[in-house]
């Protein structure tokens, strides 16, 4: 429930190919800058190079205010609001919303994804029409700087990375000021309750309500 073909639609991301790789997507974290250093090159006339190594489609909309750090693309018709920072080694696909305050650093977001205010997405692969609501983020990094370990039930996955976020499968939402904490996946179509604290990994189909209250999404 943790791959990456778990997790993800390929077909909705410039990474398709890169990401085909791996088996876990957190696999794919330390090549994101490599890999987005080859691809921006070859991406064409529909993409201008605005200044060394960062790559805007000619749709999208970036704010007089918002900062794009090298290396960075910015696909088709999404949106970059005022004083967002993108630290860099930053994939960001068609029709998203990178908002106001809203930081990224080492990341992959698929296709129609939102981060729409004051988000902190860092070392992390948000999955096609994931969104994050206001104030949620990734924490990316233990308090006790140790390697991070994916929990799954009475299972633990060694990643061998120091940094490491969320992985947030296709349409995810993540409620206003929920944390997901280092290491944490989400499978597909899970929600977050606002204010929650995840940790580990949430089956596709489930809705976190907190810690140890994880209940199966009804049918509509």
């Amino acid at each position: 429930m943790y791959t990456i073909k778990d997790l993800y639609d390929l077909d909705h991301t410039l990474a398709k190919d890169y990401l085909s790789q791996f088996t876990y997507p957190w696999e794919a974290l330390k090549g994101i800058k490599d890999f987005i250093l080859e691809l921006g090159p070859t991406l064409g006339g529909d993409y201008e190079e605005v200044k060394e190594n960062v790559w805007v489609h000619k749709t999208a909309t970036v704010f007089p205010s918002a900062y794009l750090g090298a290396p960075c693309i910015i696909g088709p018709e999404t949106e970059v609001r005022h004083c967002a920072f993108i630290r860099g080694s930053a994939l960001v696909g068609a029709n998203c919303v990178v908002g106001n305050s809203v930081e990224l650093k080492n990341v992959i977001l698929f296709d129609h994804v939102q981060t729409p205010h004051y988000n902190y997405v860092g070392d992390s692969i948000l999955g096609y029409y994931s969104h994050m609501g206001a104030g949620s983020i990734t924490s990316n990094v233990k308090s006790d700087k140790k390697l991070v370990v994916v929990h799954n039930g009475t299972e633990q996955i060694e990643t061998g990375v120091k940094k490491f976020g969320a992985m947030l499968g296709d349409y995810v939402e993540v409620g206003c000021n929920a944390v997901c904490n280092p290491g944490s996946v989400l499978g597909r179509h899970v929600s977050v309750y606002p204010t929650s604290c995840v940790r580990g990994v949430v089956p596709e189909n489930c809705i976190f309500k907190n810690s140890g209250d994880i209940v199966e999404r009804q049918a509509d």
